[in-house]
């Protein structure tokens, strides 16, 4: 099964999954205090959240930016989080993140148990991306499993890229990307692509903070899919000092 083939079942789960998305966040304590921890990250400014959605991240984040963009590829789930993100700062896209362009700059780029589901052939594609979407200055704060989660999943083995299987109610099964990354290898991943990263421990999960290498240093990255990352965040855009709230 390819990267393409996974990623279009995984965002099949997600669509026929959206009822039951926010089930985890209402039964388990270490998702709840995850959401608190917003508060103490660095959410400043103009705000791109990635793989938004139902919503759970949105409201925090928009309490402490002067506007957020919200993207995920799932209509379901984000019918779910305009339903719940009453702001007005709030603007919501419906896309393909594999796919889709950010035309403007953002102080701050969000995403939440995303980067787990990406390939690892797409990861320095995906980096390249969020670093052509930063302003000068800003930095990409992001929150996932770490790899004592991986007990909690039914994972294949033997797959060059990562798969786990998720069922939902009414019995269906999806196979899914999920990385279980270690804080220590992202980080020298991460150093690697030029990028400067802390990253820490948070029960089975991990919290991360990371700056992009310098504007001279971001090359355009073309994934083994051919795919070419977006250019450099462009020096024409409107760009404002970060401001939290």
């Amino acid at each position: 099964m390819d990267d393409d083939a996974l990623l279009t079942e995984q965002l099949a789960y997600y669509r026929a999954g959206a009822a039951e998305y926010d089930r985890p966040y209402a039964e388990r304590e270490d998702l709840r205090e995850l959401l608190a921890a917003v508060d103490d990250l660095p959410i400043a400014g103009d705000v791109l959240e990635l793989a938004c959605g139902t919503g759970q991240w949105t409201s925090s984040l928009a309490a402490r930016a002067r506007s957020v963009t919200a993207v995920d590829a799932a209509a379901e789930v984000l019918a779910l989080a305009r339903a719940r993100t009453a702001s007005a700062t709030v603007r919501f896209v419906e896309a393909d993140l594999f796919a889709w362009q950010p035309s403007r700059c953002y102080d701050t780029v969000f995403f939440a148990f995303w980067l787990s589901h990406i390939p690892p052939a797409r990861l320095p594609g995906f980096w390249n991306t969020v670093a052509s979407a930063l302003a000068p200055g800003g930095k990409a704060v992001f929150i996932d499993d770490g790899p004592a989660a991986a007990a909690e999943e039914e994972v294949l083995s033997g797959r060059p890229t990562p798969v786990a299987v998720r069922r939902l109610d009414d019995g269906s099964r999806y196979r899914i990307v999920k990385v279980f990354h270690d804080p220590s290898s992202l980080t020298t991943d991460l150093a690697a692509l030029g990028w400067s990263a802390h990253i820490r421990l948070v029960a089975r999960k991990f919290i991360g903070v990371a700056e992009p290498p310098a504007t001279s240093a971001r090359e355009p990255a073309r994934s083994r899919e051919g795919q070419m990352s977006v250019a450099t965040c462009s020096e024409g855009l409107s760009r404002r000092q970060p401001t939290a709230r």
